[in-house]
């Protein structure tokens, strides 16, 4: 009772804060935040949405993030001068983000370089990583994509250059792949431990497409045998995962999409239907409660622990301290080059 109480204390002095700053304060929330800290935000959604909305608006002199560092690093590369950028808790990182490191995606794209020529390889880099791996793909004139137009991005990619690079999802770049119908053995797994990635220079030569070997902890949980579970309970349900899931997991499912995709799936399904997601589970929760006509269930419970991070008390304490404290700064060469490859995404 205490702990409810505390909260609704919390909640209580959030909305004050927020009150008083008025437009000069945004709060943007990801999609798979807890409930009550998106109830709390003025925009939820996807992080180079939520990003673009703050940017846009001339109001606002500060953003506050709910979500992981690499989405704060999107709002800062986009914001204007006037406005600052900060995050309730600066160790909210990314596993995924984090195995693509700067020192790292600089040698796996210099040994490809080596053997096919760098002039025949376009750069594509996923929205869920550092501004410093934005900012290598932006200096090679690569572009950054989101699980949304992934698609559109490797299209755009193969008529620029015969190859991709792509960072640092291996599932997302394969998943694409398969949609393009780009043959399987035409695309390669980097990983940055071994030499040449694990590959032979004649398959790197033959390859179209180069997957950084990353993954995300949340949706490589997920299994054919969780699928193949959950279609014997609930046999005319229809399943959805996100494409950062496994190919097999992805061939097995009924959809695939975004997060937004998903979110929008759960929406537009027939009152009475049953849906079952394959995502974070706090936005499967979330949907549950939104949608009370329909059975809204988890494929397999699946919590990011990086997003949970972020919680009512520490969102207090970065309103209490706005503009001074856990501000996300990018220096200015990185942002430069890093916006070059979101305008070619935003140029598709």
């Amino acid at each position: 009772m205490k702990d409810n109480q505390t909260d609704k204390d919390l909640i209580e002095k959030i909305k004050a804060i927020k009150q008083t700053l008025g437009k000069k304060l945004i709060i943007l929330t990801h999609h798979y935040q807890r409930k009550e800290i998106v109830d709390l935000g003025d925009y939820k959604g996807d992080s180079f949405d939520l990003s673009q909305k703050a940017a846009r608006d001339e109001e606002a002199r500060f953003i506050v993030f709910c979500g992981v560092h690499f989405m704060a690093e999107s709002a800062a590369i986009l914001a204007k001068p006037h406005q600052t950028v900060q995050i309730p808790d600066m160790n909210a990182g990314c596993w995924m983000s984090d195995m693509a490191d700067a020192y790292l995606v600089e040698r796996a794209w210099n040994e490809v370089a080596a053997i096919v020529g760098e002039n025949r390889i376009t750069p594509l880099v996923y929205m869920n990583s550092d501004a410093a791996i934005k900012a290598h793909c932006g200096r090679y004139n690569g572009a950054v994509c989101t699980s949304s137009n992934a698609a559109k991005a490797f299209s755009w990619a193969f008529q620029q250059r015969e190859k991709i690079f792509f960072f640092p999802d291996e599932h997302l770049g394969r998943n694409t792949g398969n949609a393009l119908s780009i043959p399987a053995d035409r695309m390669l797994v980097y990983d940055p431990e071994k030499p040449l990635g694990g590959n032979s220079k004649d398959d790197i030569r033959k390859a179209r497409v180069f997957l950084f070997k990353g993954y995300c902890l949340v949706h490589t949980r997920f299994s054919v045998d969780n699928i193949s579970d959950m279609r014997k309970k609930y046999p005319d349900a229809k399943i959805v995962v996100h494409p950062e899931c496994t190919a097999e997991v992805v061939k097995a499912s009924d959809a695939v999409g975004s997060t937004s995709f998903i979110v929008k799936y759960a929406a537009d399904a027939p009152a009475g239907s049953t849906v079952i997601i394959g995502t974070e589970i706090n936005l499967v929760k979330r949907l549950a409660l939104e949608y009370p006509d329909k059975k809204i269930l988890a494929l397999k419970d699946s919590l990011c622990p990086n997003m949970f991070k972020i919680n009512l008390k520490n969102l207090h304490s970065c309103l209490e301290n706005i503009g001074k404290t856990n501000i996300v700064n990018i220096d200015k060469d990185v942002k430069k080059d890093a916006l070059i490859a979101l305008e070619n995404m935003l140029n598709l």
